[in-house]
């Protein structure tokens, strides 16, 4: 997939709404490394639809109902008309906000150059633990994942658990048969230091599931 095929088809808002065939869905996550144009699409429109929920929510939360109705479960809950006048305007001034002053801001931060902290990490065959990643609380890193290939799957599935064990993201890369490092990069959060677990799983183009391996590392923050 190329960048004009990832436009004709509006992949980056197919992809954040999970409307991406399986097919479609590792060609564009392909082409994401490769189109800057894209990847930054896709990581201020997440940002834009995450404050978009987090407004909405409290809001429609805090508008009264006079007579208790049956409400549908979940977004839906918002479109009855008590909620839905207020609703659909600050909807239209957070978009007319995000798309006049947040979103350009946003786009232009995340083309600016950054370095950040990076490591090498290697899953099965190439394991080997004991890697330590230093950086700043609340700050984003890069971690180079060495994947040994298997000519059986068309994607892998990383997951990443924090020191207490929960799942903290995951991440579906493509698989070739002539690559086996993949640049990922770790988006920036809260994390506590200590032992992250990165654990990978290949998908056969029948859908199999197949455990590659699992590699961990040592974060710590940075002062």
């Amino acid at each position: 997939m190329d960048h004009k095929d990832a436009v004709r088809l509006k992949a980056t808002e197919k992809y954040l709404l999970n409307e991406l065939d399986p097919d479609q869905l590792a060609q564009f996550e392909e082409h994401l490394f490769d189109c800057r144009d894209c990847a930054l699409d896709v990581r201020a429109t997440a940002m834009f639809v995450e404050q978009s929920k987090n407004v909405l929510s409290e809001t429609t939360g805090a508008v009264p109902v006079p007579v208790p109705t049956r409400v549908p479960a979940g977004w839906f809950a918002w479109l009855r008309p008590a909620f839905a006048v207020p609703a659909m305007a600050l909807l239209l001034v957070v978009v007319g906000y995000q798309n006049l002053i947040t979103f350009p801001h946003l786009r232009e931060a995340l083309a600016q150059p950054q370095l950040l902290p990076w490591a090498t990490v290697n899953v099965g065959t190439y394991a080997g633990d004991g890697l330590v990643v230093s950086t700043k609380r609340g700050k984003g890193f890069v971690l180079f994942v060495r994947i040994p290939p298997d000519p059986d799957c068309t994607r892998y599935k990383a997951d990443l658990y924090n020191p207490a064990g929960a799942l903290e993201w995951s991440l579906t890369i493509p698989a070739t048969t002539s690559r086996d490092q993949w640049p990922v990069e770790v988006p920036a959060a809260d994390r506590k230091a200590g032992t992250y677990t990165l654990a990978v799983h290949g998908v056969t183009a029948t859908g199999e599931t197949r455990d590659i391996g699992r590699t961990s590392f040592q974060l710590q923050m940075q002062n």
